[in-house]
């Protein structure tokens, strides 16, 4: 299973990039995903950048991450 976290673009150059999320900066491969622009959310796994989603999914998927982290996940 993989998981991919929403982080926002802050600055890239031609094939990678820094990505933030909640004050923590990583840098990003662009390869697969040369289209993202700072300002935009992207899907990062693994160091890098698997697509781009707008803010209010970005902000979707994080809610519920902080829900499974809070609460544990029990699969059924």
């Amino acid at each position: 299973m993989c998981l991919a976290i929403p982080m926002q673009l802050i600055e890239r150059g031609e094939w990678d990039g820094t990505a933030e999320l909640r004050g923590v900066q990583r840098q990003v491969s662009l390869m697969l995903c040369p289209e993202a622009r700072p300002g935009e959310y992207v899907l990062v796994h693994a160091g890098y950048a698997l697509a781009t989603v707008d803010e209010e999914e970005a902000r979707k998927t994080l809610e519920v991450l902080d829900q499974v982290a809070n609460q544990g996940y029990t699969p059924e």
